[in-house]
């Protein structure tokens, strides 16, 4: 088209426009209602909820501003059958109207905002919710985690014409949908990348534009009470989505990058620690011990591992196993992910004062049956504790070590006194978490000549540690393969591995004598516990999980020194 003919063209549009403004105006005075046009202003979200657009358009009309009770309404006519009535709905549902005439082309303008409109409300600050209806229609529409792959594309491609609002509560409802423990918005170079924590590992879920990011990484912040402006430092923030009757706890961590802010939104579903501790893989002698140990009046109980490796699951499951009338159950916590009925729950706050330390002093003034300290990071803290331990307190608390056996000699480096550890510490604890077989595609093959290796040697040392162990297979292990069941990963849940090591004379007497890691692990093989690679191998024989899992969980094989290969 010549460039005359688009400015003819341009010059009948701004001539149509003009006359329809003029047409409303002259209604205006004549129905004695004030004039507007919707293509100067903005159209309120929040007010297009008034009434669903199928009904706006048939009715001509459109809810543009809602202050309190009072709806802002534009129409072409206030004499029609269908914009009576819809005037009229209005006013059931206790808003009162303040009406406009506008013109059909503005009218047009303010419809097209509909598409904006997301799934969910909010409801109160801080709170996003979607409702039952339209999480089915989410989970309807992913199947499995390709499709969800695809609409998040279809999202982040046409972000502007469907609304940042949706593209956000896609991509918290298909991480709900998937379990994902986190989702990780990355900028990078060229994109920002997407990325949901399934099971303990990373999966990449998309990618979006700088401009969408900016918009999300707004929406993010304004949700979840963080300083819009502030691009430079860390901030922690949260939120809650309101799913099917059940709010999710959503913390939000941003941090500054060279490309832009990183954001980890972490999901804390209260029904995922309502795991007993029957069902979460600890083997049953392992399992009688634990029942035994939380049931005593005093000492401390230690759970050791990584972050992410499931302590605060397994600690609440101790207390979820022992919380009776008669028991009082004070937590400290850094911070307070998950509620449990009939326990007094304390946050820590650093910036005002009041630390693990502060927090412990405080909750022994409480006269607690049981404490529960998040995590033991200092001296004072790791002395105060252990000494609670000794004066009628059970004490539940982690600590972050490679495995049981090191978290003496960590205690020790925390200037607690070894004489005391032997009466104060109960049982140490390590754990893991390991990805699932899925068992509807898993496939079974031979051990490879270095897995036999592995597997025999692990056999031989549960052996001579357990007689009633007995193993009917130590020469199949199965893979993943990847289903629709489990959203083509080939892996469906996460299941646990445990070490542990009670206390004893034997230990006591190591501990004073020597706090060496090894020495202490040797002086625990007659307890009968096995260690976290024979617990695994356990699991990789029966088919839970697969041994490329284990081994990326924890070390199967030691090497004494690093021998460099030898350059050509």
């Amino acid at each position: 088209m010549a460039l005359t003919d688009q400015n003819q063209d341009q010059k009948l549009s701004e001539l149509h426009k003009q006359e329809a403004e003029e047409l409303a105006q002259i209604l205006s005075q004549k129905y004695k209602i004030p004039y507007i046009d919707l293509s100067t202003i903005s159209t309120s979200t929040e007010a297009l909820r008034l009434i669903p657009e199928a009904k706006a358009r048939e009715a001509n009309v459109v809810a543009f501003r809602l202050i309190g009770k009072k709806a802002h309404i534009a129409g072409l006519s206030p004499e029609t059958v269908e914009t009576k009535k819809a005037l009229e709905e209005i006013k059931e549902k206790g808003y009162s109207v303040e009406l406009y005439i506008c013109s059909e082309t503005s009218l047009e303008i303010a419809w097209g905002r509909y598409k904006e409109i997301s799934y969910s409300v909010e409801t109160r600050a801080g709170l996003i919710d979607i409702s039952q209806e339209n999480m089915e229609a989410f989970m309807e529409k992913f199947k499995d985690i390709s499709s969800l792959k695809a609409y998040i594309k279809e999202l982040t491609d046409n972000s502007q014409d469907r609304g940042v609002s949706l593209l956000l509560e896609v991509v918290l409802a298909g991480a709900i949908k998937t379990k994902s423990s986190d989702i990780h918005i990355e900028p990078q170079d060229d994109a920002v990348r997407i990325r949901y924590r399934i099971d303990g590992v990373l999966q990449d879920m998309g990618f979006m534009s700088h401009k969408t990011y900016k918009l999300i990484d707004s929406r993010i912040k304004l949700i979840s009470n963080l300083k819009l402006n502030t691009l430079k430092t860390a901030q922690d923030g949260r939120f809650t989505v309101g799913i099917n009757n059940k709010e999710l706890e959503i913390r939000t961590s941003v941090l500054p990058g060279s490309y832009g802010e990183s954001v980890v939104l972490r999901i804390l579903d209260p029904d995922s620690i309502k795991i007993p501790l029957e069902e979460m893989g600890i083997e049953k002698y392992l399992l009688e011990i634990f029942f035994r140990e939380i049931k005593k009046p005093n000492g401390m109980i230690l759970v050791t591992g990584p972050t992410g490796s499931g302590k605060t699951t397994t600690l609440y499951a101790f207390m979820s196993r022992i919380n009776k009338p008669e028991t009082k159950i004070i937590t400290i916590e850094d911070p307070v992910e998950y509620h449990l009925t009939g326990v007094a729950q304390t946050q820590i706050n650093e910036e005002g004062g009041y630390t693990f330390l502060e927090g412990l002093r405080a909750a022994l003034r409480q006269d607690p049956d049981i404490i529960m300290l998040g995590e033991i990071r200092d001296e004072e803290t790791a002395n105060v504790a252990m000494n609670s331990s000794l004066t009628g307190h059970l004490v539940f608390s982690t600590l972050h070590t490679n495995n049981a056996a090191g978290a003496i000699p960590r205690l020790i480096d925390l200037k607690v006194n070894p004489k005391i550890i032997g009466s104060a510490l109960n049982i140490a604890i390590a754990q893991r978490l390991v990805r699932k077989l899925c068992p509807f595609c898993r496939k079974e093959r031979q051990l490879s000549e270095r897995e036999q290796e592995i597997v025999s040697k692990t056999v031989s040392s549960i052996n001579q540690k357990r007689a009633d162990i007995k193993l009917a297979n130590t020469s199949l292990v199965w893979d993943p393969v990847g289903c629709e069941e489990c959203n083509g990963l080939g892996y469906k849940g996460r299941i646990g591995i445990f070490e542990a090591i009670l206390m004893g004379e034997e230990i006591g007497k190591v501990i004073t004598e020597n706090s060496n890691e090894e020495d202490i692990k040797k002086a625990s093989q007659k307890q009968g516990i096995l260690d976290m690679k024979e617990d695994g191998i356990i699991k990789v024989l029966d088919g839970t999980t697969s041994m490329k899992e284990l081994e990326r969980v924890i070390e199967l094989e030691k090497t004494d020194e690093f021998v460099p290969e030898k350059q050509s």
